[in-house]
């Protein structure tokens, strides 16, 4: 794979911009010796030594500022102001960019806007030879996603497409496929013979923060169920890649999600917490979700029969994203085993801490064959030393597409969910702090809340 010979990024005094992009270039500088050109794209401000000051401001708020590192970011930055909609801007981009033959360009922009700049990038000649690095929501259905594909299709190849879910590059999330698949004593035990149910728990115990507006956009399912949380079930569900390569393992996925059935609004609960529809950028009688718990079945000779519940939510008691696959009781339990059938597990825990454990039983001391639940812990560690965003944005300037989610993914997840978004049910109304409706508990036979 040829690596990018420049770094170009839309939307350079955005948010995203601001809390991931110059972080994650600062370390890709200090850490891996990174000294392509960068470009930063944007109408608010008019000079390069505005963006530089933006540069550091995010940086002191954001990681903090390297002086070295810094130095050598402030040097590489250049700045080309303009509207997407002006031809000229991209004319700019393009004498920017010099004699830089293989860009990358990281569209940090509403996707409302990213066909503007696609077709802009087009027009000018600056896609041959190129990247492009996108965000999700990768659209707001099926059919809008599908529109996306295509109009990503008039100017670069799948080969040069990125598309961004920065779950997929945390390394909780890479540890739980590693621990999948390094381990001989996971694969007789990883099927429906052995596994009673899985619960997959995203919970913030936070609101919108100030983000109403984009909330309205999207809520709960779009922002985090099929995109975050599929990605979590098809790496719990897929079957062994043919190779370690990333179209290998992006085609096990992609196997994964059309076994998974979509989702049918009688196991779907929508919640929206108490006070939402007070908050800035909010309309009075909004029905977004704020919160969804569902069940969702897998057709595959693996997982057929076995339910796999997904809870997302803010304003909950705590900030955790947790994985617990329950195992079935032992034919002919014995002992006093068979008074807690949740007792044998493997709780995975993907934030705020990292924890691999298993539940089990062990034996009291005395004469009497009675036990006591443990929680055997495999691992622990803290928050990953190197950042989604620093290892993303390093794979894209290379070209490895593993860890990024290809055109046929993208549609599989949106087909999965698309039942519940063509039929929305009214929200169910939620005490803030609490886990959520009532109703919500009416699709398992008790929900295993993550502690802190």
């Amino acid at each position: 794979m040829t690596e990018s010979d420049a770094f170009v990024f839309f939307g350079a005094t955005g948010d995203l911009a601001s809390k991931q992009i110059f972080p994650a270039l600062q370390r890709l500088i200090v850490r891996h010796q990174f000294n392509k050109p960068i470009i930063g794209l944007a109408r608010s401000i008019l000079t390069l030594d505005d963006l530089r000051a933006r540069a550091r401001a995010s940086l002191e708020a954001h990681g903090g500022v390297d002086p070295e590192g810094f130095a050598r970011l402030a040097k590489l930055l250049q700045f080309v102001n303009g509207d997407y909609n002006d031809p000229e801007t991209f004319r700019k981009l393009r004498a920017a960019l010099g004699n830089a033959k293989r860009p990358l360009y990281y569209l940090a922009i509403p996707p409302a806007a990213f066909e503007t700049v696609i077709q802009g990038l087009a027009t000018c000649g600056c896609g041959e030879g190129a990247r492009v690095v996108l965000e999700k929501p990768f659209g707001r259905d099926l059919e809008s996603a599908q529109m996306l594909n295509r109009s990503l299709h008039r100017c670069f190849p799948e080969s040069s497409i990125f598309r961004i879910d920065h779950y997929l590059g945390k390394e909780p999330v890479l540890n739980l496929l590693y621990f999948r698949f390094a381990n001989s004593f996971m694969e007789p035990n990883w099927n429906n013979r052995a596994i009673r149910r899985v619960q997959v728990t995203m919970a913030e115990a936070f609101g919108v923060e100030g983000r109403g507006r984009f909330y309205e956009e999207v809520g709960a399912i779009r922002d985090v169920v099929e995109n975050h949380l599929l990605e979590i079930v098809a790496l719990l569900t897929m079957e062994p890649p043919s190779r370690e390569h990333a179209d290998a393992m992006r085609d096990a996925k992609r196997r994964a999600f059309e076994a998974m059935q979509p989702i049918a609004p009688s196991e779907l609960v929508r919640g929206q917490f108490r006070g939402y529809r007070q908050e800035k950028g909010v309309a009075p009688d909004s029905n977004v979700e704020t919160f969804a718990a569902l069940r969702l079945h897998i057709d595959s000779d693996r997982w057929k029969g076995v339910p796999f519940y997904i809870r997302a939510g803010k304003e909950l008691p705590v900030t955790a994203t947790e994985i617990r696959v329950d195992f079935k009781m032992a034919a002919h339990p014995m002992f006093d085993a068979c008074e807690d059938r949740n007792a044998n597990y493997i709780r995975f825990r993907l934030s705020p801490s990292v924890t691999i454990s298993i539940g089990a039983r062990t034996k009291l001391p005395g004469e009497k064959m009675v036990g006591k639940h443990v929680e055997l812990l495999l691992t622990q560690a803290a928050a990953d030393e190197m950042t989604p965003y620093e290892r993303l944005l390093g794979d894209a300037l290379e070209g490895d597409q593993s860890l990024f989610v290809r055109e046929d993914e993208v549609e599989a997840a949106w087909r999965i969910v698309q039942p519940v978004l063509d039929l929305p049910a009214p929200v169910e109304e939620y005490e803030q702090q609490s886990w959520g409706p009532a109703s919500a508990e009416r699709l398992i036979d008790g929900w295993t809340n993550p502690t802190v």
